[in-house]
């Protein structure tokens, strides 16, 4: 007996996880703007961006719950989210070495491997989506702590000390960074490899 399977509608592009992402993506500016305005002053202006940060960065877990519980993971969705925290981790990277808060080389290696690995991901696109994976999620969970401890002035509460514990911080986000990086492009090689195999 023959049986009609009804096709699974395909969420619209333009849903509220997305919505909320391209909304990350705006405050960015904002976020940089109120930075470098207090120019390493540690003000109201340095409190405020550093706020900014933290709310616009953890709201990537919220869109990503949303969009996984209500089915509503769209391939642009894949491409914008990983965008959205680059635009707004390196942003922040660049400002802090901007105000030498930050060795650049240690932003250079980052930005290095974020904007290689994103262009690699559009390059990709011909044949398929490929979504961030675990380690990528680690990496980005480890770079927003460690840039979210440089941003907020605890100094001036908690004494120098914490100037280790961020420099911690930041070295591991440095060295996962490079580690999952590296996974990430030896993984797609191995799985193009398969598919050139099976073809």
């Amino acid at each position: 007996m023959a049986t009609s399977s009804t096709p699974v509608a395909r969420p619209s592009n333009w849903n509220l996880p997305n919505l909320i992402t391209v909304v990350r993506i705006l405050l960015a500016p904002l976020f940089i703007w109120m930075l470098l305005t207090d120019a390493g002053q540690d003000g109201a202006l340095r409190w405020w961006a550093a706020a900014l940060f933290i709310v616009a960065i953890a709201t990537d877990g919220i869109d990503g719950a949303i969009a996984r519980r209500h089915n509503l993971v769209t391939d642009l969705g894949k491409i914008l989210d990983p965008i959205a925290d680059k635009v707004l981790t390196g942003g922040a990277l660049v400002c802090l070495s901007i105000l030498g808060e930050l060795w650049w080389w240690v932003t250079i290696v980052i930005l290095v491997r974020e904007i290689g690995i994103t262009v690699f991901r559009f390059v990709m696109l011909k044949d398929r989506v490929i979504p961030a994976s675990r380690g990528g999620k680690l990496k980005t969970l480890l770079q927003s702590v460690a840039i979210s401890l440089a941003l907020v002035p605890l100094w001036l509460v908690l004494g120098d000390w914490i100037y280790w514990v961020n420099w911690t911080a930041m070295a591991l986000a440095l060295i996962v960074t490079v580690v999952t990086g590296i996974d990430y492009l030896v993984a797609a090689r191995r799985d193009n490899r398969h598919q050139h195999d099976r073809g």
